[in-house]
């Protein structure tokens, strides 16, 4: 088992800036893949982020990139979002996921956190 646990969400006007951290525990070794998905109301969870723990390899979607960056420090053993130049439509919920592989589908993370909602005001 891995526990997920995001922290640093919250509300922001457009333009700015926030950072969230995503620290696991647990069986974590079984899981190197490390990723950031969101959900709007009324809208699909969708990928923003991931990052191979071994050798930092990343993937972003093309929304965000340029504006996001996704970082790890493995001694903390966590994972951070680095969100700049929000905009109104980066609102959401964002969850901090584990998996195996690097991709950008749900089904390739099997681990989830609870969220934390990040709002951008205009």
């Amino acid at each position: 088992q891995v526990q997920l646990a995001e922290s640093g969400g919250g509300l922001v006007q457009a333009g700015g800036s926030l950072r969230l951290s995503c620290a696991a525990s647990g069986r974590t070794f079984s899981r190197s893949v490390r990723g950031w998905f969101r959900q709007a109301p009324g809208k699909e969870r969708e990928f923003v982020a991931a990052i191979r723990w071994s050798v930092s390899s990343t993937m972003y979607a093309d929304s965000v990139k340029g504006r996001f960056t996704i970082s790890k420090d493995n001694a903390e053993n966590t994972v951070y979002l680095q969100m700049n130049s929000l905009k109104p439509e980066d609102t959401a919920v964002y969850y901090c996921a584990a998996g195996a592989r690097l991709g950008l589908r749900k089904d390739d993370y099997d681990y989830w956190g609870q969220g934390t909602q990040v709002t951008v005001s205009s």
